[in-house]
């Protein structure tokens, strides 16, 4: 079993943004990555929650320069689908055990979500050092970020949930942010809507956010 975070370090660092997608027609897979990766944001996030989402993620895999994730992994079946799909990493909206063990197993490169010390605190004792901060505005935010910055030092999280156009910056700040994920890059209106023009330019505009 590896937990390979220099491998998720190396996806934290091509960009200071994940766009998470929520994608409901496969058709539109691979002209909204194309339009993501024009525009300066190649780590993918796919989540899990619609039907079409593994057939989204296998198309996605095709484009070049794209890295393709699977985001709301709660299960082992969700695990062994997302790879199965091509997923080259994993996020969690938690941590169980289970979970965990299932994606270490696969050698599925994760970032796992943690919202306490304690979750943050159990991850890195079992070798994790960069973690999604989920749900980031529900859990505190930049305050428990910069709290849990001191006594964690050793943890870099994605701040994931609440994080927007108007806040990015101010979590991108903070030393112990690496990157953060966020849904407003691509909304699932200007998807449905193919605006992938305007997609490609709020790409621009997130890949340019500076980090702390």
């Amino acid at each position: 079993m590896t937990n390979d975070t220099a491998f998720i370090r190396e996806l934290a660092d091509l960009a200071p943004i994940i766009p998470v997608l929520v994608v409901e027609d496969v058709a539109h897979a691979v002209p909204l990555a194309e339009a993501l990766v024009r525009g300066g944001l190649p780590v993918l996030e796919v989540t899990l929650r619609t039907e079409a989402a593994l057939d989204v993620i296998a198309a996605m895999a095709t484009v070049k320069g794209a890295r393709v994730g699977a985001g709301t992994l709660v299960t082992k079946d969700d695990v062994t689908a997302a790879i199965a799909a091509g997923s080259t990493f994993g996020v969690t909206p938690g941590s169980p055990a289970a979970l965990i063990d299932a994606c270490l197993a696969a050698n599925l490169p994760l970032l796992p979500g943690a919202a306490t010390a304690t979750e943050a605190m159990t991850l890195q004792a079992r070798g994790f050092e960069v973690l999604k901060f989920f749900p980031a505005e529900a859990a505190g935010g930049i305050k428990t970020l910069k709290g849990l910055g001191g006594p964690l030092a050793g943890i870099s999280f994605c701040p994931t949930g609440g994080v927007s156009a108007s806040n990015a910056v101010d979590y991108l700040a903070l030393p112990n942010v690496v990157c953060a994920g966020g849904s407003w890059i691509a909304p699932l209106d200007l998807v449905n809507a193919e605006k992938w023009d305007e997609i490609e330019a709020r790409a621009r505009v997130a890949a340019a956010l500076p980090r702390g």
